[in-house]
């Protein structure tokens, strides 16, 4: 039994079945109309626009495998343009070379604008700065801090690598979210050093592609999941109403029904399941319950004709913390150009992050007003032509320092067969939970741990 028809689920549940050794029925429960999580669309305006994430990681490999193994493969496409900006000061700059804020070469960062004379040798010092004792877990905060300074990390490295989990640097865990930061210090004996080591080892020639997309949006992914799994074992509008123990398995009560299963994979929000297990796993329960989650919203934002040649050729921008309401910004018709959108302008703005979810207090008419003026301070944009708000509460679980011991701990304290997938655990974007499913899988259909799950 899979609790849950996201990409997590799915993914967990199509890997189920095709194993060599397939361990027996497999129904997946989801409780909205329709399966696919976060990957859907909405109308803005004549426009089919994507509401929750819009592409995949192109170097983290499970996402696009799968997209190629479910005959998807020739309809996945490199974002048109990939440079970012970020806000300094009321303007857009684009970010000095390098991986995740941090500058590879020094005479581009000299020449920043958006950093003082001050700021600037304080991250060159990190050339200098001894390598690192043995430390456990740290925040990206506390290691960017200590090795290039409290100005570049609020400038360049907070606004990237904390907007991409909607949280607070000094909060998020290096070694949950970007591990390789912590490499790189320890092998490298700095953040720039490890940063050009990285650069060098992916060799020369044309940058491969950072992000890609499905033609006609991601929901492609879900629904050929769906299909692959069979709509008969996808049972939507079904929301577990409880888990129980029952003999050598479960019981799981949802819509009215009740099915018995050898095994529980919840794939959905941590808090969810820990109100599921806790009645009967109170150790995990309140493990679970110790993954925070914050409150996001996405803008989407589509301008009238002729206003397409506003935008900057890059893909987007990222906000300092506190600076805007908007946090973010895709330039979606520079981004991922298509011919509906003709010559105009198409933006997705997002709203809200650990400590800024109180603008989501404004209803969505203010919020679509409030967004509309910040690209207008920035941008030669008009009012928008239409405008829609898609609010995803509680949706990003934060990987504080310690989620790693934190998950551990989840998984020690629950019971033979039940398992946890997908965002809150070990990677949140589309290519982890993908990673993750099918981890879980070839452990769950190894001949020591077969299962059955199915409706009664």
């Amino acid at each position: 039994m899979v609790v849950g028809g996201g990409v997590a689920g799915l993914s967990t549940a199509y890997r189920l079945l095709t194993a060599d050794r397939p361990p027996g029925e497999v129904l997946v429960l989801e409780a909205e109309p329709d399966p696919g999580g976060k990957l859907r669309s909405v109308r803005v305006g004549d426009l089919e626009l994507e509401a929750g994430p819009d592409s995949i990681l192109a170097r983290k490999p499970a996402a696009v495998g799968l997209a190629r193994e479910l005959g998807l493969g020739e309809d996945l496409v490199p974002s048109a343009a990939r440079t970012a900006l970020v806000w300094s000061d009321g303007e857009l700059l684009p970010f000095p070379s390098g991986p995740f804020g941090i500058s590879t070469d020094l005479r581009g960062l000299w020449a920043w604008p958006g950093m003082s004379r001050r700021g600037k040798l304080r991250a060159a010092a990190d050339l200098v700065l001894p390598r690192p004792r043995a430390t456990t877990d740290r925040s990206i905060g506390s290691l960017m801090r200590r090795r290039l300074g409290d100005e570049a990390t609020e400038a360049l490295v907070a606004p990237l690598l904390g907007g991409l989990f909607a949280g607070d640097v000094d909060r998020l865990s290096v070694a949950a979210t970007f591990p390789e930061l912590d490499r790189w210090e320890r092998r490298h004996g700095g953040l720039i050093r490890g940063a050009r080591a990285a650069a060098r080892a992916v060799g020369g020639g044309p940058p491969a592609p950072m992000f890609l997309r499905l033609r006609a949006g991601l929901r492609r992914l879900t629904d050929g999941l769906t299909e692959a799994v069979g709509r008969e074992r996808v049972r939507t509008g079904q929301a577990v109403e409880g888990v129980a123990p029952k003999g050598g398995g479960f019981e799981v009560a949802a819509a009215g029904r009740r099915h018995e299963a050898d095994a529980v994979v919840f794939a959905c929000p941590a808090f969810v399941t820990a109100d599921l297990v806790e009645p009967w796993a109170p150790e995990a329960g309140r493990a679970l319950r110790a993954i925070r989650h914050v409150s996001t919203a996405v803008v989407l934002l589509a301008y009238p004709e002729g206003t397409a040649t506003a935008l900057p050729e890059a893909s987007g921008f990222v906000v300092p913390r506190g600076r805007l309401t908007t946090t973010a910004c895709t330039f979606v018709s520079r981004k991922w150009p298509e011919a509906a959108f003709g010559d105009r302008a198409v933006l997705r703005c997002f709203v809200g992050a650990d400590g800024s979810e109180d603008a989501l207090d404004r209803n969505d008419d203010e919020l679509v007003e409030r967004v509309a003026a910040e690209l207008a301070s920035l941008l030669p944009l008009p009012d928008p032509a239409a405008g829609r708000v898609v609010r995803w509460p509680r949706s990003m679980p934060q990987y504080e320092v310690g989620h790693l011991d934190r998950v551990a701990a989840i998984e020690r304290a629950l019971p033979a067969g039940i398992h946890v997938v997908g965002q809150a655990y070990r990677g949140a974007g589309i290519s982890d939970c993908v990673r993750q499913a099918t981890e879980l899988a070839g452990a769950i259909a190894s001949p020591r741990a077969a299962v059955r799950a199915g409706a009664s």
